[in-house]
């Protein structure tokens, strides 16, 4: 298996407009972040992600894109954003940004050429004459009406998100600028926005049938796909020691090796979302209980048939989840359930993400009302749900209250002051109202907190090649609240055991470490005791 910074790095995602606020005005910033680069060293981070902080009107957040090459007000600017490249060079810290190319906003001046059929520019985007019947991502019709031009346009997502057309040269030539742009700026990689949807089939027949998401079959995982990436990595990505992951929806193992298989040159990891669904039937909006086997069931799954073959992604927080202990933990059990989830996923074979505050368990949100939320998913599926579902408002209200993207979006909890120490003004959403009790500056102090522990992870990370590379194997897999693994290589082997419970457990006769020396826990049990505390995980380690 070829080895790569990428790989042997740990990511942390920084929503900026959520992370820290350096110049009072109730919104992240890039200072912002800056001023935080030593709370990044001193957790033993080694790749930011930096979600979108591009000039944009701001109708999903900065995923609608009104200039690539400049900076949004909000966040800085241009000189700001060579800072930070700088600065976190020299810490060893290297940078990945958002390549948001499937769409662009409505306000970028290509479609607003597109829209008045400028020469050069009338191809740029999918327009119809007739209205198809997609389904958008965010709820309602996939094609907008255009009184200029008086023809549809294709949106997946927001209607102020035009589709671009891939199969115009010219597009795929100024992606190509784009990601040039930034590299040679310093940026060391790009996660790559919905990249699986960029090729849409030419002629845009109508859908089939189909509860959500119809004319998926039309766009999801298209051949062209394949000519694009290629085309991408040999002209940009080749010529540069650079690394991209893409977020790719709808996807299994063997779809995702046919864009990172070592002998394919696409992409080098991808972020899917089965393991998304243990809480939810087929999207999010549709709850269903927990059950541990559900996630369990998913990630053992992507470890073993991406084994030797293509390299994973470790997540269960970003911009667009919930919190991973409202879901999969216990707010009864914080502390040990939070660090039972980290054992569980990090110690497995893939490069680990972690999303700003998931290191001191960041919990949901407060929220209680419709007016507290901000992001644009969320109000349109409530409203999408209501009139054209029929849902009542409080089934929709309850799916929010769990699903939002919103929970992942309040402000960083730093410390114990005003705003928790995010801002000296009025955040631009609500800053959740736990932040007293879980914050940074807390965590800091205490030497068994959540951050004390993920700072053991990375440096276990750091120090052994075997949680990198090494092997996986599933042990006791039906147990239905036990996750139990084992990593090996030529020099190590370790033993991975977490109680998805809140209830003790007895380990599986199956699961044997004796002769293994315990490397890490998150409970002060004995380390032979077979009985596990709720949601307590250990860590063995036995060299060959």
């Amino acid at each position: 298996m070829n080895k790569h910074w990428s790989k042997e790095g740990v990511v942390y995602q920084i929503y900026p407009r959520s992370f820290h606020d350096s110049n009072h005005d109730g919104i992240g910033d890039i200072q912002g972040i800056i001023q935080k680069i030593p709370h990044l060293v001193n957790l033993g981070i080694s790749i930011v992600w930096l979600s979108p902080v591009y000039a944009s009107p701001n109708d999903d957040n900065g995923y609608d894109i009104s200039n690539y090459y400049d900076i949004h007000p909000d966040f800085g600017t241009l000189e700001d954003m060579r800072q930070l490249i700088k600065i976190l060079h020299l810490h060893g810290i290297k940078l990945v940004m958002d390549l948001v190319v499937n769409h662009t906003s409505d306000e970028h001046e290509w479609f607003q050429k597109s829209v008045n059929k400028v020469p050069g520019f009338a191809d740029y985007y999918h327009w119809s004459k007739t209205k198809k019947n997609w389904t958008s991502f965010f709820g309602g019709s996939a094609w907008e009406y255009h009184p200029v031009r008086k023809e549809y346009y294709l949106h997946l997502f927001s209607k102020k998100q035009p589709d671009l057309n891939w199969d115009n040269p010219i597009v795929r030539q100024e992606v190509k600028a784009i990601c040039r742009f930034w590299l040679d700026l310093g940026v060391d990689g790009f996660r790559c926005d919905v990249i699986n949807i960029i090729a849409k089939e030419t002629s845009t027949p109508q859908g089939k049938f189909a509860l959500i998401l119809r004319g998926k079959e039309h766009y999801l995982n298209h051949p062209k796909i394949h000519t694009y990436l290629q085309e991408l990595k040999k002209d940009v990505f080749s010529n540069y020691d650079c690394f991209t992951v893409g977020e790719t929806v709808f996807i299994t193992p063997q779809i995702a090796l046919e864009y990172i298989k070592e002998s394919t040159l696409e992409l080098d990891m991808v972020f899917q979302f089965e393991h998304m669904g243990a809480d939810a039937i087929f999207v999010k909006w549709f709850i269903r209980r927990f059950k541990p086997m559900n996630l369990k069931k998913p990630l053992s799954k992507w470890q073993n048939e991406l084994q030797s073959k293509g390299w994973n992604s470790l997540y269960l927080e970003n911009h667009d989840q919930p919190r991973s202990i409202s879901r999969f933990g216990s707010l009864e059990f914080h502390a040990q359930s939070a660090k039972m989830l980290a054992t569980m996923l990090y110690f497995q074979q893939g490069t680990p993400y972690i999303y700003q505050g998931q290191e001191i368990g960041m919990t949901n949100a407060h929220f209680t009302r419709l007016d507290q939320f901000r992001d644009i998913e969320t109000l349109n599926m409530f409203e999408f749900g209501t009139k054209v579902l029929h849902f009542s408002k409080k089934r929709m209200m309850k799916k929010i209250f769990y699903a939002s993207r919103d929970h992942a979006r309040t402000p960083m909890q730093w410390n114990q002051s005003e705003h928790a120490g995010f801002s000296t003004t009025t955040p631009w959403i609500e800053v959740n109202e736990n932040y007293m009790d879980i914050n940074v500056s807390k965590n800091a102090t205490d030497e068994h907190s959540i951050l004390s522990y993920y700072q053991q992870i990375i440096a276990l990370r750091k120090k052994f090649p075997v949680i990198v590379y090494g092997d996986y194997q599933d042990i006791g897999y039906h147990h239905p609240r036990m996750y139990c693994y084992s990593r090996s290589d030529e020099v190590n082997q370790l033993l991975v055991v977490c109680n998805f419970s809140k209830k003790p457990l007895k380990l599986p006769n199956i699961v044997q470490f004796e002769g293994m020396e315990l490397l890490l826990c998150n409970e002060s049990s004995h380390p032979q005791s077979r009985l596990l505390k709720p949601y307590e995980a250990r860590v063995y380690l036995k060299m060959k």
